[in-house]
């Protein structure tokens, strides 16, 4: 669909909720979100409702239901999760051909990924995510592959029309080299199921506790996946956090230290594939307001030169655990 939200008006919004039994007062407010259409609602008691409308063709009935069983499962265990509301028994409602969820409202910041204490309780709680995660496999959910990241992005904007003339060979060229010093075996065995996004935007703090959200992107994949984005600064800021965040995780989990060895890899394929994704939902008329400069050269070049600073980095000895 190049408009896949196009009929998904206020008051289909409304509709939906009313379809569910609560009774919204009238007042939205539509909250960041790209891939799906998220939505703050009052109701007249003067309740929140936080409504997500899933992306039509996305996913299927079965790998939503498995979104928001992995988040209760968690929940049994006591693990802080912003899980769907079940109404008369249901979290997966359907009404003017969208898939629906209504889930309760969370406040909360990021975390404080520079303060040791944070970054601390964050490791702990992805360590319990994982211990949970690796009890068994999702079945309707997505593998994190280097062909459906890397390779097929690739196709994808090589056979578009994004890329400027004069920078194909140069995209082509970068993109091919990475990918063949990308070793897919090492990502793609002892997978398991993972949040999949866990930037910090999908992180509420409050309280010293850390409230997940978004389960949008889980999958079956690498656990380093869900920790490599807690790394910031020069390599030498990264051994001393990537200490603190192994040490804390430790605690609940085992971690493969050889998976290390991985993270410019998996921030490799995150790149081309973010760019792909831009590409691919290019015609929902979100995503030029969102990223306005990605039809441009200057987009492109900056991104291939992005790329080639991977090229250098995938070289590189990678972090190590003591």
């Amino acid at each position: 669909m190049s408009k896949p939200f196009e009929n998904l008006s206020p008051e289909i919004i409304l509709s939906a909720l009313e379809s569910v039994g609560l009774r919204p007062n009238g007042s939205l407010l539509a909250l960041n979100s790209y891939e799906n259409r998220v939505y703050q609602a009052q109701t007249e008691d003067q309740g929140f409702y936080i409504t997500k409308f899933y992306r039509p063709g996305r996913w299927n009935y079965e790998a939503i239901k498995e979104e928001h069983d992995f988040s209760f499962e968690l929940i049994e265990q006591e693990i802080s999760v912003v899980a769907p509301q079940r109404i008369s028994g249901e979290t997966i409602f359907e009404y003017a051909d969208y898939y629906f969820a209504v889930f309760p409202r969370q406040g909360g910041h990021p975390p404080n990924l520079e303060n040791k204490d944070d970054l601390e309780v964050l490791s702990r709680s992805i360590a319990r995510i994982h211990a949970i995660g690796s009890g068994k496999s999702f079945n309707h959910r997505q593998e994190f592959s280097v062909e459906r990241l890397g390779n097929s992005s690739r196709r994808f904007i090589l056979d578009s029309n994004f890329l400027p003339p004069e920078l194909v060979e140069s995209y082509a060229s970068t993109t091919e080299n990475l990918l063949n010093n990308i070793d897919s075996n090492l990502i793609e065995t002892n997978q398991i199921r993972i949040h999949g996004d866990c930037h910090m935007g999908n992180v509420l703090w409050r309280n010293e506790i850390s409230h997940f959200v978004d389960f949008d992107d889980c999958l079956n994949g690498p656990a380093i996946q869900d920790l490599w984005m807690l790394l910031s600064g020069e390599k030498e800021d990264q051994l001393k956090q990537i200490k603190i965040i192994l040490d804390a995780y430790g605690e609940f989990n085992n971690f493969n230290a050889s998976s290390l060895s991985i993270i410019e890899a998996l921030r490799t394929l995150r790149i081309i594939h973010h760019a792909a994704w831009i590409g691919r939902r290019w015609e929902d008329p979100a995503f030029p307001l969102a990223f306005p400069t990605f039809n441009s050269s200057k987009y492109w070049s900056d991104h291939i030169l992005t790329l080639r600073e991977q090229e250098s980095k995938l070289l590189e000895e990678p972090l190590y655990y003591l």
